[in-house]
């Protein structure tokens, strides 16, 4: 960086500051963590067992321990692209209203989530159900190591409790899937030929009222030889609806590439492993016992309450901790 000629390109300047920036996130809390586990050595030497200063001790080591732990889950997190910010979707499954409403309930799991880690939530695109709840929702999760912490999200996750739509109080099964990708940056190289997209315009969506849209500032964008879908209604122009459905679609059309990549290599090894739709990852039953169990960890608690208003670190974490996730 001291170096002259740093900055004449640009690009390439961004790309070693935003590198810099997270393997100082990752260092500097080490070496405190360090320094931290010295001093109460030191302070345990020299204690002469008094029992209220040993007292003290044990809860900054208590608090120190914590640390640990979440160092230990940034340590972890060192794919190309944890550090990104996230674009999530959420998709209602088969079963109508019941499916919509499990579909908003996640939606507020992950926007409560999001403001526990103290991020930035924004709602690209929403369509309502036609009774109740939501059909689908892309979101976008700005802060650090968002998609890191939320890839572990991807599959379909299942709610079983007694519906508040059925007058018979039968209980109800519901499915919703959560896709995750991480937003790229610009300086990332993503091929797309103008002629291979097809731009539509319509009127945003919403409740009606007078804040419903009168212009056509919604945009979706198909790219023909993927088949991908994107669209935005969340700003105000057409303009900017457009610029973020590109990049939504530079991160969807990466990530293919990049899943591509892994079913190659995953087919030479003989080992493939792939999150596909009716592969539950975690089951959220509130009848007739509470219990939240994530299938592929194992990780349960019957705290669906606190789960429900954004809880999930435990989930996270356990699954980041058993393997790597690509």
């Amino acid at each position: 960086m001291n170096d002259s000629a740093f900055w004449d390109n640009a690009a390439q300047a961004n790309r070693i500051m935003r590198e810099l920036k997270v393997l100082k996130s990752t260092v500097d809390p080490f070496e405190k963590s360090v320094k931290k586990l010295s001093d109460l050595k030191e302070l345990t030497d020299i204690s002469d067992e008094d029992a209220e200063f040993l007292v003290q001790i044990q809860k900054d080591l208590n608090a120190l321990t914590k640390e640990i732990d979440h160092l230990e889950i940034q340590a972890i997190l060192g794919g190309p692209f944890d550090s990104n910010n996230a674009i999530l979707s959420i998709n209602a499954g088969a079963g109508g209203t019941e499916s919509c409403d499990w579909a908003q309930m996640l939606l507020r799991m992950y926007t409560r989530w999001s403001d526990h880690k103290e991020y930035k939530i924004s709602t690209l695109d929403i369509l309502a159900g036609e009774e109740a709840g939501i059909k689908n929702v892309t979101l976008r999760i700005e802060g650090e190591m968002a998609y890191g912490l939320l890839k572990s999200e991807k599959g379909v996750h299942r709610l079983v409790r007694v519906s508040p739509f059925d007058a018979n109080k039968r209980r109800h099964t519901s499915f919703a899937s959560v896709d995750v990708i991480p937003e790229i940056e610009d300086d990332i190289e993503v091929e797309i030929n103008p002629d291979d997209l097809r731009v539509d315009v319509f009127r945003s969506s919403g409740p009606g009222g007078q804040s419903v849209n009168t212009t056509d500032s919604a945009v979706r964008i198909t790219h023909l030889p993927s088949g991908i879908v994107v669209q935005c209604q969340n700003e105000r122009s057409q303009l900017q609806n457009r610029q973020t459905c590109m990049k939504i679609l530079r991160a969807k059309l990466y990530e293919l590439k990049r899943k591509e990549q892994e079913d190659r290599m995953a087919s030479e090894y003989g080992e493939k492993q792939k999150i596909e739709w009716g592969s539950q990852i975690r089951s959220y039953v509130m009848h007739p016992y509470s219990m939240v169990k994530d299938h592929r960890t194992d990780e349960e608690t019957a705290q669906v309450q606190k789960v429900m208003d954004g809880e999930i670190d435990q989930f996270i974490e356990s699954f980041l901790k058993m393997k790597p996730v690509p």
